[in-house]
C-alpha cells in the first residue's frame, strides 16, 4: 500500500499513470552504465572516523551523546579523503556545538549496501556491549534502485530497522533515497525518469519510517539545484559520491532534523504557513518530501479522516562546523 501512495503521489496523482516497466527496466540499465563510468560500488577507500567529537565540551561524569550512522556509502562517507569531511563526522561536531557536549560516532555503514542489508547493521548497534546510540542516522535507497530491488521489499527493510532501533530506545533519522538523475553520466531523457524512480522510493521510505516512529529528511537530489549548479564542486572525483563540499551540505540539511529529535532544537508550537509546513495526510506529505530536499516529515496525529498524519516541516539550514579529528573512544 506504501508504494502505490507513494508512487502515485509521486508521478503526479491517480491521472498521470506509472512508469511502464519497460522504460524502468531501461532507466536501471542505464544507471548501471553509468555505474561503470563512475565507480560506484564497494572499492574505494572509506576514512575512518569513528571517535569522539567535541571535547571543548567535556563535563565530569556526564557521558557524550552517542551517533550512529547506518546505510551505504553515502552515510559511511566514501569519496572523501579525510575523517573530519565524512557525514558522521560533520554531524557529530556540529551536533557536539549545539549541545555543548561531547558525542562518540560510530560508523556501521558500509559502501554498496542496500536496505536488506539493515538488518546485519541494526544487529550490530544493538548487539554491542556498549549502550543504545541516542539517535541513529540512516542514509539509503541509491543502491536499491540500481540494482533494482522491489520498492516493497526495501521499505520494509527499512521500517523493520527503524522500529527495532525506536523499540531499543534510539531516536532515528533518515535520509531518504538521492536523486539519482543528478548524476551527469545518465542522460535526458532516462535522467529524468531515474529522478522519478528515486523520487517513488524516497516517498515510500518516508511512510515507512514515518509509521515506526522515525523522522525523515527529503535529501532529494541531494539539494538539487546545488548540486545541479554545481557538479564539479559538490560531487566528488568519481562523479557519484559527493565531494567534501557535497557531504557538507548535506549534513547542514540533516542536522537540525538531528538536533529536534534529541529535544535540542526549538519547536514551533505552530507550522510555518509562509515556509508552507503543515499538517498533513502522511502519504501527501511523504510525496511532498520527495520532491523538495531538506523537507522533514514527522509522525503527528495518530489517524484522521484520511488515515494517518504527519507533520511537514521545512527547517532553516545550519552551518555545520568544520569537524575537528576525533579521538578514538577506549
Amino acid at each position: 500500500m506504501a508504494r502505490r501512495i507513494a508512487a502515485g503521489a509521486a508521478y503526479g496523482g491517480g491521472g498521470a499513470g506509472l512508469i511502464g516497466a519497460a522504460v524502468v527496466g531501461l532507466v536501471l540499465a542505464e544507471v548501471r552504465l553509468a555505474r561503470r563510468h563512475v565507480g560506484n560500488g564497494g572499492a574505494g577507500r572509506v576514512p575512518v572516523a569513528d571517535g569522539v567529537y567535541g571535547h571543548a565540551y567535556d563535563t565530569p561524569g556526564e557521558p557524550p551523546l552517542r551517533l550512529t550512522m547506518l546505510g551505504d556509502s553515502t552515510a559511511a562517507g566514501q569519496g572523501v579523503h579525510r575523517a573530519g569531511q565524512t557525514p558522521g563526522a560533520l554531524l557529530a561536531s556540529g551536533l557536539a556545538a549545539v549541545a555543548e557536549r561531547p558525542v562518540e560516532l560510530r560508523t556501521v555503514a558500509v559502501p554498496g549496501a542496500r536496505s536488506d542489508d539493515l538488518d546485519r547493521q541494526v544487529a550490530l548497534v544493538l548487539s554491542a556491549p556498549c549502550p543504545v546510540p541516542d539517535i541513529c542516522v540512516i542514509m539509503v535507497g541509491a543502491n536499491d534502485v540500481t540494482h533494482r530491488m522491489h520498492p516493497t521489499r526495501s521499505v520494509r527493510h527499512l521500517s523493520t530497522a527503524v522500529r527495532r532501533l525506536r523499540t531499543a530506545g534510539a531516536e532515528v533519522v533518515v535520509g531518504t533515497c538521492p536523486d539519482l538523475g543528478t548524476i551527469e553520466p545518465v542522460q535526458q531523457p532516462l535522467r529524468w525518469l531515474a529522478r522519478r524512480a528515486s523520487r517513488q522510493l524516497a516517498a515510500a521510505q518516508t511512510i515507512g519510517v514515518v509509521e515506526q516512529g522515525g523522522r525523515t529528511v527529503s535529501l532529494g537530489d541531494l539539494l538539487g539545484p546545488e548540486f545541479e549548479a554545481n557538479p564539479r564542486e559538490l560531487f566528488g572525483p568519481d562523479n557519484y559520491h559527493p565531494s567534501a563540499e557535497g557531504y557538507a551540505t548535506a549534513a547542514m540539511a540533516v542536522l537540525p532534523t538531528v538536533c529536534a529529535a534529541l529535544g535540542l532544537w526549538p519547536e514551533e508550537e505552530r507550522p510555518d504557513v509562509s515556509r508552507r509546513e503543515g499538517f498533513l495526510p502522511v502519504a501527501r506529505a511523504a510525496a511532498e518530501a520527495a520532491s523538495e530536499a531538506g523537507t522533514e516529515v514527522t509522525a503527528a496525529m495518530p489517524t484522521g479522516p484520511r488515515g494517518p498524519w504527519a507533520l511537514l516541516k521545512r527547517r532553516r539550514r545550519r552551518r555545520v562546523p568544520e569537524a575537528e579529528p576525533a579521538s578514538r573512544p577506549l
